[in-house]
């Protein structure tokens, strides 16, 4: 079978690579400690469970609009126009079957072969895969360690071209729980609505922070979701939601209406009990997202603590999501050799930092969506491992 061209441009996670090898491992009496797979390990409220379920019961099990049911929209509407000091359209909003289609298809609609489109690096490897595999060229903008991996302004501006098409930006970011402030909004702003860009705002773990409130581009003047910003959100993060398969998108009007176009051609709608627990997680009670965040938090700290400890590795403390960053140079291995040789050696399953991009590299990625107990557990193994070396 003769592939097109364009499949050779598709990147992948590595988190699912690096699961399996560990699995394989498992299966031949290893105990691994996995902090290479990016889901909070909480289970969905019980009251979206019981949502979804007396929707099934109720027969809601047809076909529903392909960008979503109006009472979804609704809610989402209400729920995230006050957090944006702004009067958000249904209309706007677009419902998607987890919020990768809203990332693929944002980028389908705006970029295409002679356009750029500017992407944290490192950050989400699907971004560049997606940027790929539009025809358009990735343009990195790196984040920096000393700067708690927020950018260099100047830098970006340096990077902005006629063949910008789109900017996507990601706060709080995966892979390295940093947070962009309020001036690094406002700078990227500035240059978008001056010079007419979009922006692709990547708000997955919006909740999930925990030492300064969480700021929007969209909140910035010209990039309101009705101008110049799309946000990419979903219900995944901060409701646990992760396999419910329950994204959304917030964007001007005419890009929505693109949307329904491209749901038409590809999913051609979200389940529709899906989209009911995703009411009951919007409109029910929120102490469950609370009780996660401070679990996390505490789960953060110690992490940070554990790896500043160990010889060879330095942690700045992230400020949102569930993910540490750490720098690993001086231990004498690069990312995917130090990631290998602690699953291998330590029996702890991390990232290497090279495959969230170039500019990852002496990096590791560990998540802390694990019990204290299971945090410390790696950190000891870890220890003893490089004690070893």
């Amino acid at each position: 079978m003769r592939l097109a061209e364009r499949m050779g441009r598709l990147g992948s996670e590595s988190a699912f690579e690096v699961l399996r090898k560990a699995r394989a491992l498992e299966a031949r009496g290893r105990e691994i400690v996995h902090l290479e797979i990016g889901e909070p390990d909480f289970d969905t409220a019980p009251h979206v469970v019981e949502a979804a379920c007396r929707a099934l019961h109720s027969g809601a099990t047809h076909y529903v609009s392909p960008v979503g049911l109006p009472e979804l929209r609704e809610a989402i509407a209400a729920d995230l126009g006050p957090r944006r000091g702004q009067e958000i359209d249904p209309a706007q909003v677009v419902v998607t079957p987890g919020a990768k289609p809203i990332m693929f298809f944002t980028l389908l609609a705006l970029a295409e072969t002679g356009s750029e489109v500017i992407y944290p690096d490192p950050g989400f490897p699907i971004y560049e895969s997606m940027i790929r595999f539009c025809g358009a060229r990735p343009v990195p903008l790196p984040l920096i360690e000393a700067k708690g991996f927020r950018f260099d302004v100047d830098q970006f501006r340096d990077l902005v071209s006629e063949k910008t098409a789109l900017v996507i930006i990601n706060s709080p970011q995966n892979p390295t729980g940093g947070v962009l402030q309020r001036e690094d909004l406002a700078a990227i702003a500035a240059v978008c609505a001056e010079r007419d860009i979009p922006v692709l705002s990547d708000e997955i773990y919006e909740q999930i922070v925990y030492d300064a409130p969480f700021s929007s581009i969209a909140e910035m003047e010209g990039m309101s979701t009705r101008e110049r910003t799309i946000i990419l959100h979903g219900f995944s993060k901060a409701y646990a939601m992760t396999g419910w398969r329950l994204g959304f998108g917030v964007m001007p009007t005419a890009l929505a209406e693109q949307m329904n176009l491209l749901m038409v051609n590809s999913n051609s709608c979200t389940a529709a009990a899906t989209q009911w627990a995703g009411i009951a997680a919007l409109q029910g009670p929120q102490d469950g997202v609370e009780r996660m965040v401070a679990a996390f938090r505490e789960r953060r700290d110690l992490m940070v603590a554990g790896l500043n400890a160990l010889p060879g590795v330095s942690c700045v403390s992230p400020g949102g999501a569930f993910y540490t960053f750490p720098n690993i140079s001086e231990t004498g291995m690069d990312s995917a050799t130090f990631s290998d040789w602690a699953l291998q050696e330590a029996g702890v399953a991390c990232l290497s930092g090279a495959s969230f991009g170039d500019y990852g590299e002496d990096y590791v990625r560990l998540s802390y969506a694990n019990s204290l107990e299971n945090i410390q557990l790696a950190l000891d193994r870890l220890g003893e491992a490089l004690a070893r070396r």
